[in-house]
């Protein structure tokens, strides 16, 4: 049966993903507004916040593609009607994926210091990057375990379920948040930067055990791991290493732009760290029609219904498009207001307006981007997505980032290699892929 591809059917899976993804963000964004309005030391706060950020951002990411390539083969074998074939890949997958959590916990928590020193972090911003760190690195395995989760409920074209269970772990975040950052008088003492992590932790722990209740009580996948291992278990695990050397190339780039904006100055990586946590917002934002695209092309390419893929990438591309603008003049619109909702120190504030506007900007390309970015792994051509990371980040951001940085751009000169670093993602794959689906989806 032919799979219907109109905005109801795309809106159904998006809406739902892009309220899930941004809970992503917006747990980084609590953590920023919240930390930066603390009384005491609060640029140097928000600086820690946003070097630990970037750190745990890499390690999830990294880690976190299982859901990608979960949800890339479940979604497969949707479309081809056949998916009690790789019921116990979820829980196999699941197993692999903490245990590498549980190893990456034992082998940073003693070096915190040392792998802070190498985000250019001293002195203060030192010492509250390692206590933040020292916490939130406990909700790694439940952040891992939900992600995975996560990417099953995508593989069978469900964004329901991962979406309440992300607007509980964000309502969750927010509240305790401000209980254990600012404390209760007479009940709670406040917890400054250290309560921000605990916050973290719990809200993470709470997604964990609502995803398992989900997936156990509304799917008929189990979360006992089991032997033999699923046939297709190769397939995942090729498709993993393939995503986590593309998301080294990601965070490449995403410690050259925090280092090099820590090493200009405390307002430089608090201002910095305010446009990117809002850069990331907007990328989840869009990430939701990306989600529908990963989704649809997963099922569209196990059917084998090539004229609908066309047709859904026509679609995406100008959904995103609009979306992106969308976004764009939003937040021209809110251009100082959001600046003051993290802190009030005039110097942050001036370095963060001087440069936001090309965080907007950059909203309709990393529209095109993402959605592609999205629809390859569905399709599961890792091996393409890696590719195209590495030449955007070591041929255009890097050498960019270096050149800007000598003709002392600063922050500019961040987010202009962003930019050119966003193109240089989108553009390869949106060639490649009308070179390959074109002339498939027009054979009788």
């Amino acid at each position: 049966m032919s799979t219907k591809i109109s905005l109801k059917q795309i809106n159904k899976l998006a809406i739902p993903a892009l309220i899930a993804g941004v809970s992503e963000p917006i747990l980084s964004l609590t953590d920023t507004a919240i930390v930066g309005n603390i009384h005491i030391n609060a640029t140097e706060s928000l600086a820690a916040v946003g070097i630990v950020g970037a750190f745990i951002s890499m390690l999830i990411w990294v880690l976190g593609q299982t859901r990608s390539a979960i949800s890339s083969i479940v979604s497969q074998y949707v479309g081809a009607d056949n998916v009690d074939a790789v019921k116990n890949l979820p829980a196999q997958a699941i197993f692999i994926i903490t245990s590498l959590s549980i190893l990456i916990i034992i082998s940073t928590y003693p070096f915190a210091q040392s792998i802070f020193k190498l985000y250019n972090a001293s002195g203060l911003i030192l010492d509250y990057s390692v206590d933040y760190y020292k916490i939130r690195v406990f909700g790694f395995p439940f952040t891992l375990f939900t992600i995975a989760v996560f990417g099953t409920f995508r593989g069978l074209q469900n964004t329901y379920h991962p979406m309440l269970i992300a607007i509980i772990g964000a309502s969750a975040n927010i509240i305790l948040d401000f209980i254990l950052v600012y404390g209760i008088e007479g009940y709670i003492p406040a917890m400054h930067i250290k309560g921000a992590a605990y916050a973290s932790v719990i809200a993470q722990f709470l997604m964990a055990i609502f995803s398992a209740y989900y997936l156990l009580t509304k799917t008929n996948i189990p979360l006992r791991f089991s032997f033999p291992f699923n046939p297709e278990i190769k397939r995942f695990i090729i498709m993993i290493l393939n995503l986590f050397v593309r998301t080294l190339a990601l965070n490449v780039t995403l410690y050259f732009a925090s280092a090099f904006s820590t090493s200009y100055g405390k307002n430089y990586i608090a201002a910095y760290t305010i446009a990117i946590n809002l850069w990331f917002l907007g990328a989840f934002i869009i990430d939701g029609y990306a989600s529908a695209g990963n989704i649809l092309s997963g099922k569209l390419i196990g059917g084998k219904e090539y004229k609908n893929l066309i047709l859904l990438s026509n679609k995406l591309i100008k959904y995103g498009i609009v979306l992106g603008i969308t976004i764009a003049i939003l937040g021209a619109i809110l251009y100082y207001p959001l600046g003051t909702i993290f802190t009030k120190e005039p110097q942050v504030l001036e370095e963060f307006y001087n440069i936001f506007w090309i965080v907007l900007l950059m909203q309709p390309l990393c529209a095109l981007a993402f959605i592609f970015d999205g629809i390859f792994k569905g399709l599961g051509k890792m091996k393409i997505l890696r590719n195209v990371l590495l030449f955007s980040t070591f041929v255009v951001f890097v050498p960019i980032l270096f050149w800007l940085d000598a003709l002392d751009y600063k922050l500019y000169g961040i987010f202009i290699a962003f930019t050119l670093w966003i193109i240089a993602r989108g553009l390869p794959l949106i060639i490649k892929f009308r070179k390959e689906f074109l002339p498939l989806s027009q054979k009788v």
